[in-house]
């Protein structure tokens, strides 16, 4: 379908003539004659890609139908004409949102031009949104329990600054998802997100690859490369698995923390940047410092904001959230239909102590997805080490740590398991458990497991 442009003008000579341009360069156009008129094309859901506007007209001039479209079509293209034209007015149309200014007598060439370059400047933008919105659909958190809320929440906080953030966590538990999180709320959103897993490069080209080495620098070095400090200038820099990084590398990376600067593998011209960089580590890097394999001034210089990705057991509520999430995304992805999970299939995967974490979750979400012939996953279609383990973990679960601990979360466990069981109908879980309601909710609370509101013997 051509795209549509909408002109307002008050002469009716300038209407058919650019009418007639346009149309025979394929466009739809709807015309205008003053600024009332073109605001009641618009509200009868008229949609143009772009907007010309006469600037001089009686009534309403064209800056205040100007600032009006813009207040309710922000994403609107609006293109200034005028036969009056000053610098000021063009400065004035700029600020209030205008792509662009034209001044009378109008050049139809350039009136052509403009219009062109604008709306494939729009599609662009428009193709750009998409991608972007579906990245954040990609990367988003999934979750509703205390942990991931809590999380979700110091997310906030933590992104709009420019603070360096440390998150810990062990691995499959997505630490990458929230990198990007925070990213993506922070000012540096348009610019790059750059990320290197330290653990993945060999020792001999982790400094090129982090700073980038020029000409001749080593044996085929056959051309200047730029490395992910200075790709990743003005965004954001993930460091995954800091602690596989050596200690050379380490005192590296602390000057450029600390100076914002750098020289290439080679190089003697110092590079500078602005990078805000997040890490992330699944060991303990205190203990790391402790054996001396990680610097203790690096950890206090990436350590400002410390973030804490709890593991998929210790948020069990969640897994239905999860695994819809990933049938519909592997459907999306491989063309394959999303499959019923049974009451009985989710409880054996929410009993199960998932080692790799959500990261696990999703390929056994996908194993089921392609060789589980039934549209519905029953309990029988579980994996047999998932079943075990589920079994087993009903008697004892994680029995490490303190016997508060120990208790807590066999606690928790249990009456998520018994919750489940009855459909999250507290009064009936509590009466099974031979409790009050109301001590129930308060141990649920201290648990953290979430009440659903609709299933309480209450409504």
């Amino acid at each position: 379908m051509p795209e549509q442009i909408l002109i307002v003008d008050d002469e009716p000579a300038i209407l058919t003539t650019l009418s007639g341009v346009l149309k025979d360069e394929g466009y739809q156009v709807e015309t205008a004659g003053n600024g009332q008129e073109a605001m009641r094309s618009l509200a009868r859901s008229i949609s143009p890609a772009l907007v010309l506007l006469d600037i001089w007209m009686p009534g309403q001039d064209g800056l205040e139908i100007l600032r009006k479209l813009k207040e309710q079509h922000p994403l609107l293209t609006v293109v200034i004409m005028s036969g009056h034209g000053s610098i000021e007015t063009a400065v004035r149309a700029i600020k209030l949102g205008a792509y662009d200014y034209i001044e009378k007598p109008i050049s139809l060439e350039k009136v052509v031009l403009i219009v062109r370059h604008a709306i494939r400047e729009q599609l662009l933008e428009t193709e750009n949104r998409t991608l972007r919105a579906q990245l954040e659909r990609k990367y988003r958190i999934v979750g509703e329990s205390t942990a991931i809320q809590r999380l979700r929440e110091q997310i906030r906080k933590a992104g709009p600054s420019n603070s360096r953030v440390l998150i810990c966590g062990e691995n499959g538990t997505g630490k990458e998802l929230v990198a990007r999180a925070i990213h993506l709320q922070s000012g540096r959103r348009e610019a790059p997100f750059v990320e290197i897993n330290c653990a993945a490069i060999p020792e001999t080209l982790i400094e090129s690859e982090l700073f980038g080495h020029e000409r001749g620098a080593f044996t085929g070095a056959n051309s200047l490369k730029r490395g992910r400090f200075e790709i990743a200038d003005g965004g954001t820099l993930f460091l995954d698995e800091i602690a596989d990084m050596s200690l050379p590398t380490q005192a590296k990376v602390l000057r450029a923390l600390q100076e914002q600067v750098f020289n290439r593998v080679g190089g003697n011209e110092q590079i500078r940047v602005d990078v805000r960089v997040i890490a992330a580590s699944n060991k303990n890097l205190s203990e790391q410092i402790k054996g001396g394999s990680f610097r203790e001034d690096l950890f206090y210089r990436l350590n400002v904001i410390p973030l804490q990705v709890p593991p998929l057991r210790e948020r069990r509520e969640d897994i239905p959230l999860l695994v819809n999430h990933f049938m519909e995304e592997l459907s999306g992805e491989q063309g394959i239909r999303p499959k019923e999970v049974s009451p009985e299939a989710l409880t054996a995967l929410q009993r199960y102590g998932w080692p790799g974490n959500v990261r696990e979750l999703r390929n056994i979400v996908e194993r089921l997805m392609i060789m589980c012939p039934a549209y519905k996953i029953l309990a029988g279609d579980i994996p047999s080490f998932v079943e075990g383990h589920s079994k087993e973990a009903s008697v004892l679960f994680d029995p490490i740590g303190s016997l508060r601990e120990v208790r807590n979360r066999f606690e928790r466990e249990y009456i998520l398991e018994r919750l489940q069981a009855n459909q999250y109908n507290v009064q009936k879980t509590a009466e099974e458990l031979q409790i009050e309601r109301t001590y129930l909710y308060r141990k649920m609370k201290y648990l953290g497991i979430e009440p659903r509101g609709d299933a309480d013997a209450d409504r």
